[in-house]
């Protein structure tokens, strides 16, 4: 068995950490700890072209916190990763100094094309062993698409490696901001985020060949939770909204639920993270629309996402 690695995922709406083993190649990995706190680092950015000082404050104390459990760990090597908001910000040259003299690494700002490629690593390099492809339930090719707080990732690939990818700028942080700010969202607060997703999703078309996926791969907090839903579980259980088959018309069900409650009966579903309650209408809107516009019956829920990728990264 080899010494631990730490991952660090830093996006949009949360900050995640995964200090994992890795036994050989060809095995999953091993977590040691999986941790995340959601900072909602990108707030505000779409407007202000910065990351604000209470976000920048947010962000770090969360970071000091995966310091120690880093430290504990003594892993052999370390990676964080930003994203989205740190690519969009003028002020990221402050991020990077304060996360290196926090971490004692410094945070590699990736482009929308690294990021694919790792979300696509994290949540498809475990399918070929799982009994849902031994039950040909989850055939490449995948479509993966990763749901974060500014951005949107689809990757379309197999396990021989990816045929296209195409990072576009709807997030449920940003789609939030932008547009859906009643208690509950109006109807044309919805059906302006409506028209703004299928615009982005017209460059995902004309980019990536979606049509070639047989099965969509959704990623990130926004599918986990409505994946929760679906299940109507007590509490949020990973093993089990791991690998699940959620329907595009439970999808649209819930998507359209989320978006005409209030805020305080979306804080009161029990798989609903205090972080997630302000932004997941947009995030299931995201993912109907998604499934509406490419045609998928089905998402295929994966916990394994960038993180994971970020970890196999660091295999030597």
């Amino acid at each position: 068995m080899t010494s631990p690695v730490a991952a660090i995922d830093c996006g949009t709406n949360s900050i995640r950490l995964l200090i994992a083993e890795i036994k050989a190649d060809d095995q999953p990995l091993t977590d040691i700890t999986r941790q995340m706190r959601i900072v909602r680092l990108g707030e505000g950015v779409d407007k202000t072209g910065r990351l604000s000082a209470a976000a920048l404050t947010r962000t770090i104390a969360a970071l000091a916190e995966y310091a120690d459990l880093i430290a504990a760990a003594k892993p052999t090597r370390v990676r964080m990763v930003a994203t989205s908001a740190t690519r969009d910000a003028d002020n990221a040259r402050e991020f990077t100094d304060r996360v290196t003299a926090v971490l004692g690494v410094a945070p590699e700002v990736i482009s929308g094309d690294e990021e694919a490629w790792l979300s696509f690593s994290g949540a498809t390099r475990e399918l070929a062993g799982t009994p849902l492809a031994a039950a040909g339930a989850c055939p490449p090719p995948y479509l993966v698409t990763d749901i974060g707080g500014g951005s949107t990732e689809f990757i379309l690939g197999d396990p021989s490696g990816m045929r296209g990818a195409l990072s576009v700028n709807i997030g449920c942080v940003r789609m939030t901001e932008r547009h859906l700010r009643g208690d509950p969202p109006t109807k044309a607060e919805v059906a302006a985020a409506t028209t703004d997703i299928d615009s982005a999703l017209d460059q995902v078309a004309a980019a990536v060949a979606v049509r070639q996926a047989s099965t969509l791969v959704g990623l990130a907090g926004s599918v986990t939770t409505v994946a929760g839903i679906a299940l109507g579980l007590d509490d949020y259980d990973s093993d089990q909204i791991h690998h699940s088959r959620i329907s595009a018309e439970r999808v649209h069900e819930i998507a359209t639920r989320l978006l005409a409650t209030q805020k305080a009966e979306r804080a009161a579903i029990p798989v609903m993270h205090p972080g997630r309650v302000d932004v997941i209408g947009a995030g299931a809107l995201i993912l109907d629309r998604i499934m509406t516009r490419f045609g998928f019956a089905e998402v295929l829920v994966s916990e394994h996402d960038i993180l994971d990728g970020i970890a196999w990264s660091l295999v030597p």
